[in-house]
This record gives structure tokens, sequence and C-alpha cells, in this order.
């Protein structure tokens, strides 16, 4: 006998059944780029990788040095390495985010201590505080949706305790902190092309790094420890002195990245516009709330739109029924075995929103009027 399905699961939804949580946001120019590079001699990693670079670099994370990977998960196991985590130290990291934040730290033998989180989904960093110890070696904070973190206080506590402050900003490309860039100045900070974000490459990742003099161990350790530029320079003698990975990037990809940076403008601005429309068409609905529309201090990048609501369950069907697809999307990760099971009452913030969070349909394929329809849907009661 098979086990029964939990009620709020529902299987994906093709887009010819209404409007889907997710679809990629593929550029005009991407097939151009790609038909372009399959002419040329490099479809790895070549040219279109330090263009790609170097433009990102450019526009988000300068003075902080960007080098493309092949996921935003190679982004973040490169940070912890090069931040010098080491097996039996301890880093603090949130407890709900996708689990690709926290596995590295399964390979590397770092303990982790789960941090709750606080209104917004984002790491709680009074609780944070209160877990620093001697061991405690990097804090990493995920910007939940797109919208930033308390980064000063992040940062103060950095500085404090000499820690590492890494930043999982897979979901935030193109938000703001008081007025700057996210990725422009923690150690180090991630993010994600993976095919349903602001950027995609298919899969991809941009690894950042604050002190220049890492780069070059960054890039040895992103292809098998090799250095590149001495073995293409005919240098076959050199010596491996570190364990690398194959974790780079292609210039297939890299050509629709670069495609995608000629958009990103518009496509943040169409996917900001839709945030503040729910913002502005829920405030008075009963028994929801957008999660992060407080803030003044911060761009919100508005890759997820999520909410706290009542009666979650009857609302998800409600939705399926009217041709609206919704979901929870990450999870708290201390459900999973691999990182040791669940405390019950260890997280009392996490405890009191798991099961009234939902995300709501955003992306490049959503319009203003499907917004006001989800609206309409959602004034109707559940």
């Amino acid at each position: 006998m098979t086990a029964e399905k939990p009620m709020n699961e529902f299987p994906v939804m093709d887009t010819s059944d209404g409007i889907v949580l997710f679809h990629p946001n593929i550029p005009s120019k991407a097939a151009f780029n790609v038909s372009e590079v399959l002419n040329t001699r490099w479809i790895g990693q070549g040219p279109r990788v330090d263009e790609f670079e170097q433009r990102f670099e450019q526009k988000f994370t300068a003075p902080c040095k960007s080098l493309a990977v092949g996921s935003g998960t190679d982004a973040l196991h490169l940070s912890y390495l090069l931040a010098g985590l080491k097996e039996g130290d301890e880093v603090i990291a949130p407890v709900f985010t996708c689990t690709a934040t926290n596995i590295p730290f399964l390979y590397m033998g770092v303990k982790i201590v789960f941090a709750d989180i606080d209104a917004n989904l984002n790491i709680d960093v009074k609780h944070v505080a209160e877990l620093i110890t001697p061991k405690t070696k990097a804090i990493v904070c995920v910007h939940y949706g797109g919208l930033p973190c308390d980064m000063d206080e992040l940062w103060e506590l950095g500085r404090k305790h000499n820690i590492a402050i890494i930043e999982d900003a897979a979901h935030a490309v193109g938000a703001k902190y008081k007025g700057e860039f996210i990725g422009s100045q923690s150690d180090f900070s991630m993010f994600s092309f993976q095919a349903i974000k602001h950027i995609t490459t298919g899969d991809g990742g941009m690894l950042v790094v604050k002190d220049h003099s890492l780069v070059e161990k960054a890039k040895r350790l992103r292809w098998f420890g090799i250095d590149r530029r001495s073995k293409q320079k005919g240098i076959w003698e050199n010596d491996i002195t570190e364990v690398g990975y194959k974790y780079q990037m292609t210039d297939i990809a890299a050509s629709i990245g670069l495609a995608a940076i000629d958009e990103f403008d518009a496509h943040l601005a169409h996917r900001q516009k839709l945030y503040r429309l729910y913002c502005e068409l829920l405030k008075d609905i009963k028994g929801i709330r957008v999660i992060g529309r407080e803030y003044t201090d911060r761009e919100h990048a508005a890759w997820l739109l999520t909410a706290e609501v009542d009666d979650r369950e009857n609302l998800m069907k409600h939705l399926r029924e009217h041709g609206i697809e919704s979901g929870q999307v990450h999870y708290r990760n201390d459900k999973y075995t691999i990182f040791g099971g669940r405390t019950e009452g260890k997280f009392p913030k996490m405890d009191a929103i798991e099961e009234r969070y939902l995300v709501l349909p955003l992306h490049a394929k959503v319009t203003e009027e499907d917004v006001a329809y989800i609206a309409y849907i959602l004034r109707k009661g559940w």
C-alpha cells in the first residue's frame, strides 16, 4: 500500500492549464549568441566566460571580483573553501533555505549551527549573535526571495568576532542594500543562474570575492587545482599543489548570460512592478500578508512573491481550482536526515510560520492582468 500523499502537494502545472509558478526567462539574443559560440573553437571555458565575468562585475559586484562557475552550489563550496573552513569548524547558517546553501558543509566536515529566521524568512541576526562561539568561522546569510538581510548587523558581527560573512544571493541579483548592490561588499557572495533565476545560463553561478589576493587560488580550485593560464602557455610541467574541482562555466552558458545582462534592467523592472502591484492589491485582503514589503532601506530583487497566509492548504486548493499554481519552494533544512533531523521548539519563529508561507507566481511571463486576476481570486476568500 502506498503512502498517502500530503494534501498540500500538487503536480506541476502546465502553462496550458493557467498561471504557472515559474517560467525560464530566455533573453531574445540567447539563441543567436549560442549559435555564434558553436561556430568558434571555444565552447568550454573561454573568452565568453571572461567577458561574462567582466560585465557582471562591472554591473553588480565591483570592487569585488566575479568568477563564473558551473552552478551556484559550486560557488558556495568554493567560497567556503576560500574562507578557510575545515573539518571541525562551526558555521552559522539559516535553518530555512535551499538545501544547496548547507550541503557543501557536509562535503567538508564542517558543523552547521542553524539559526532561526525573522518575520520575513531571512536569518534572525539576534539569534545569530547568540550562537557565535570560538569555533565559529563564518556566517552565511540568504537573501530569501530577493529581499536583502540585515547586513549592517551581520557585518558588525563579522568585524567583532573576526569571522567571514558569506552571502547566498541566489535569489538576489539586482537587489540593493542602502543603495549598494548585494554582492559588492561582503567577504564572499554567490549568485545562481539556474534555470528559473533572473539571469539563467541553463545552469551556472558566480563566485564573488572581496579579497583580490584569493582570485588566482579561486581560479585554480575551479579547474582541478591547475593554473590554466600557465598551462595554456605551454608550460606542461606545472605542478598541482591543491585539490581542485571541475566547477568551470562554459562559453555556451556564458553567451546566454551575456544576452541576459543586456536585458536585465527591463526584466528586473518588470518583476519589481509586479511585486509592488501584488503588495497594493493584497494589502486589504484578510488572512494574507506579503512578506518583505515593510522595508524602505533595501531594494527587493523580486525573485519570489511570498505571503504569510491563513489556512494554506485550502488556499492552495482554491488557487489551483482557478488555474493558479502556488507552492512552498524551499523548506526548513532541519527536516532532512542529512542535517541531523528536527529538534522540536529549537526555532520558534520557523515553527510559527512553517505552515503559513506560500509562494505566488512572479516571473517574466506573468502580466499585470495576471496579478489582478490572482488578487481577485484571493479576494473571493478560501
